[in-house]
């Protein structure tokens, strides 16, 4: 027999109201606020709009034309696509594995995980400390082998940021992996096993198809997620240091924001980046589409 829940649809509608709401008020309304301070005056963080700008449009303007912006772009988008290729692809290969194993499987899923879990600012002066040019773990891991120390934030500075942030968010790709591989029935496995298919082949036929889906909204978060990231670079190259050369979209809006109270302008930027988004997800979405098995 049925519940009455899913006969009187009406009950609901109390639950999703305060969901709504908190949306409306917390999310909807501040964005919409965001997009009227990007055509606004606004001469300082926390005060109010002394007008519209003249043009209207000066900021969108700006923003094709800073070359600090451009910057940001670019390194936002390598961000995107290493996040992709290493994030995304590393935390298959890990879940693919694990899911082999047959003892301590959940010693490596909760290894693999672990550093979701840890202050991505925490985790920013670890690396720092990592990277030191004098007295640093891999400086002197160099020096033992006779080398002499390298400015890795200086000469490898893109690198020494990617690396850090790539190594943190592959547990969470990887929960998603393993949880799309524990929904294929192991029938289909048997089965496939009778036919001849081992190892790769089985990889192949069967595991990434019927992975296509979760693939999918990897890669859909692995976009979102890249264009948002901002704590753990801003902890390591704060002002976009060296040189203005580590901007990522984030980082640099929350520069122009805090930094230089230039709200107005920091808010076009944050449109900008939701906007880029949208589009990203929407190509992904396009290029990669989801399959009914």
């Amino acid at each position: 027999m049925e519940s009455m829940i899913y006969k009187n649809k009406k009950p609901l509608f109390l639950f999703l109201i305060p969901a709504f709401a908190f949306m409306l008020v917390f999310l909807y309304y501040p964005f919409l606020v965001n997009i009227i301070n990007s055509f606004s005056v606004i001469s300082g963080l926390g005060n109010s709009s002394t007008g519209i700008n003249d043009p209207w449009y000066i900021n969108y303007v700006n923003l094709f034309t800073d070359k600090k912006m451009q910057t940001a772009l670019l390194n936002t988008l390598y961000m995107i696509l290493g996040t992709i290729a290493f994030q995304v692809g590393m935390a298959l290969i890990l879940s693919l594995l694990v899911d082999n194993v047959t003892k301590g499987a959940q010693f490596f899923r909760t290894v693999y995980f672990f550093p979701i879990v840890i202050s991505a600012t925490a985790l920013g002066l670890l690396f720092n400390m990592v990277f030191l040019f004098d007295g640093g773990m891999l400086n002197q891991l160099v020096q033992i082998f006779g080398g002499k120390n390298i400015n890795w934030k200086g000469k490898y500075a893109m690198m020494t940021m990617f690396i850090p942030v790539m190594w943190q968010y592959i547990g969470f790709y990887f929960v998603i992996l393993v949880t799309g591989l524990n929904n294929i029935s192991e029938d289909i496995y048997e089965a496939a096993k009778i036919d001849g298919a081992n190892g790769l082949k089985r990889v192949r036929y069967i595991t990434l198809p019927l992975l296509h889906n979760v693939l999918i909204t990897c890669v859909t978060l692995s976009i979102t997620g890249a264009l948002k990231v901002f704590d753990l670079p801003w902890v390591m190259f704060p002002n976009g240091m060296p040189l203005d050369t580590t901007w990522l979209t984030g980082t640099y809006m929350y520069y122009q924001t805090f930094n230089l109270s230039d709200v107005d302008y920091g808010s076009a930027i944050s449109i900008a980046i939701v906007l880029i988004g949208v589009v990203l997800s929407r190509l992904s979405g396009a290029v990669f589409k989801e399959k009914d098995y």
